[in-house]
């Protein structure tokens, strides 16, 4: 039976190779549709956990785990021998920018490398991390032809972008229309019939169109972000309050979607897909200004948050030196447990580099878990009244929803907002509230 009958039937098995925030969605889904599904992680912590019908992200309760455990079609495994019994390959990998701000593709390298061992004939392999046009074709089959095998004759390779956000309760994955682009005709309908079970395929000519389109859709949210995040420092000169503004210009029904300032990008997309354009295009000879421009404001939002912070303190007739910090929420986006990029951790770098004394407050994320550049050793401290009104300031970061903020506006002695959360309509500052 060829590759196409068997997806068609479901008779095909799926390995899924990377059970983070993308790639454990897209085995829960097909899992529902009747696929056999192998899932695959370097991290035996994860693979026991979902053994025993336990989570490690919080948006995906136990009751999920559990349910897809019953149908008894899925199992999960370390032992990547054993994508030799997969006849398709899901790829949800992590591509990090390096410390020089460029694309870091080992996870796809290293993981290729590894297959290439276990290929076989009518294999497809489908990659969905975001990365620079022309991945699939230049890296990711290259490797994998190292078998002996020959892509587009012997097995496949095709590219279908994560769209996944965690937590949305609006979009999810069977809402979410889905890109799906490979440089053969075959292929490509392999990966719309596969992708057609869980939501609507968007096919494309090549691996690249569907590389870049990933590309584009979060180059304009880090633009307009930017935009946005330029508009707040100027109006801040100005005595005036974006959100106020922002909300006024909403109220046009065509040319205009608002977006919304903060205290600096992050999760895994926005903050880093752009500089994977930016180092592809030098290849061609094309400057990327306006990117890099946004990239350059967003990434500034932590230093502007923290100069309004030493700044406020300052007008109370206090030192950033010593002062008693308290941030408000460290994961990336609010009521989710993720840390990817989250500006928390840089802000928190430089308030220590003026020795103030950092705590942190975020019911989702209990202990701050290590990252690529930040190793801190901290809990969650108990929110409680007479801890608040123990701190020179609170910093609010994740405007998570199951945060009591009528305690913290009540016991706090200065605020300063990155979300807006406090709401002070046209005003910088309202009694002990400053906007940043």
């Amino acid at each position: 039976m060829q590759l196409k009958e068997k997806i068609q039937s479901k008779k095909a098995v799926l390995g899924i190779i990377g059970l983070g925030y993308v790639g454990l969605p897209l085995l829960i889904e097909f899992a529902k549709e009747g696929f056999r599904i192998i899932g695959f992680d370097i991290d035996e912590k994860k693979i026991d956990l979902l053994k025993k019908n336990q989570t490690y992200i919080k948006h995906i309760g136990n009751d999920k785990i559990q349910e897809i455990n019953s149908l008894g079609n899925t199992g999960y495994t370390d032992d990547f021998s054993r994508t030799a019994e997969a006849d398709v390959l899901l790829l949800a990998l992590p591509t990090p920018l390096d410390e020089h701000r460029e694309p870091d593709l080992s996870y796809i390298e290293n993981t290729a490398h590894t297959l290439k061992e276990y290929l076989r004939k009518d294999q497809m392999v489908i990659l969905e991390s975001s990365t620079w046009p022309g991945t699939t074709a230049e890296v990711l089959a290259p490797i994998l032809e190292e078998s002996g095998l020959k892509c587009g004759e012997d097995f496949y390779v095709a590219f279908s972008p994560e769209r996944e956000d965690p937590n949305n309760q609006k979009f999810t994955i069977r809402s979410i229309p889905k890109v799906v682009g490979a440089d053969g005709a075959y292929e490509r309908d392999c990966a719309v019939v596969l992708y057609g079970f869980i939501t609507q395929p968007v096919p494309v000519s090549s691996t690249r169109a569907a590389e870049a389109t990933k590309l584009l859709e979060n180059i304009f949210r880090s633009v307009n972000i930017a935009l946005v995040n330029e508009m707040k420092m100027i109006l801040d000169r100005m005595g005036l309050d974006v959100w106020e503004v922002i909300r006024a210009a909403s109220t046009k029904p065509f040319g205009y979607m608002p977006f919304y300032p903060g205290p600096g990008l992050g999760g895994h997309c926005i903050p880093i897909d752009p500089f994977y354009l930016t180092w592809k295009a030098r290849e061609f000879d094309i400057p990327t200004r306006f990117i890099e421009l946004a990239g350059e404001i967003n990434t500034n939002m932590p230093y502007w948050v923290f100069q309004r912070t030493m700044d406020a303190l300052n007008e109370q007739g206090k030192s950033i030196n010593r002062a008693r910090i308290l941030i408000l929420g460290v994961a990336y986006k609010k009521d989710v447990d993720d840390m990817r990029e989250t500006p928390a951790l840089k802000l928190m770098e430089l308030l220590k580099e003026k020795d103030a004394h950092i705590d942190y407050y975020d019911p989702y994320v209990p202990v701050l878990p290590p990252t690529r550049k930040y190793q801190y050793e901290m809990k969650s401290i108990e929110l409680a009244a007479d801890k608040v009104a123990s701190y020179d300031a609170v910093v609010v970061i994740t405007d998570h929803t199951d945060v009591d903020y009528e305690l913290i506006r009540r016991k706090a002695r200065l605020i300063i907002d990155t979300r807006n959360v406090f709401g002070v309509n046209g005003a910088l500052q309202d009694g002990n509230v400053v906007k940043a």
